[in-house]
């Protein structure tokens, strides 16, 4: 059965690293059968969360920037898949600013149910991804309908492209695949 996936890539470097892991997820889910759409948070303009919880009662928020659309994908898609690099052992401020920003969807009747997270570092040590999927893991709290079903995390990757011909590739096709 064809699934809905969204895959939102959080870097903004060119030929990046936690991006390459995005497009080979979404190949895997799309060649499964699945409705695949990436987005990219590259040229987009997201602020910052105000804080003013308008989103909870206008069942979108007051900032009108490119989060709106974002949102809108991540509420109608039954599988959310985001890649990001690690900075400072951490998710990308722009994915976090993101994940505060889709706060209007707390009440609404979301579809996700399969969440994935795919990181890149330079760092190589196995608990290099754990605050990312941490802060996620707080997202997905929210949403008690929703789960961390896996992740791929590829550490040793530093510069754009690093990451050609890494076997963590393949797991990150596999496991869109198996979406």
């Amino acid at each position: 059965m064809s699934k809905k996936v969204v895959v939102i890539s959080a870097s903004l470097r060119a030929n990046s690293n936690s991006e390459k892991l995005a497009e080979q997820f979404a190949l895997g889910a799309k060649e499964a059968g699945n409705e695949v759409e990436v987005i990219s948070l590259k040229k987009k303009n997201i602020g910052f969360c105000i804080g003013c919880l308008a989103c909870q009662k206008a069942g979108e928020c007051v900032i009108k920037d490119d989060a709106i659309a974002i949102t809108e994908a991540v509420l109608n898609a039954e599988v959310v898949a985001f890649s990001t690099p690690i900075y400072y052992y951490e998710m990308s401020g722009q994915m976090k600013t993101l994940i505060d920003r889709m706060n209007s969807m707390y009440p609404k009747d979301y579809k996700f149910r399969d969440i994935y997270l795919l990181t890149a570092a330079a760092e190589d040590e196995d608990y290099v991804p754990e605050k990312a999927i941490s802060g996620l893991q707080g997202w997905i709290d929210c949403y008690e309908k929703a789960e961390l079903k896996g992740s791929v995390f590829c550490g040793g990757v530093n510069d754009p492209g690093d990451i050609a011909g890494n076997e963590k590739l393949q797991a990150a096709y596999k496991m869109g695949y198996e979406v």
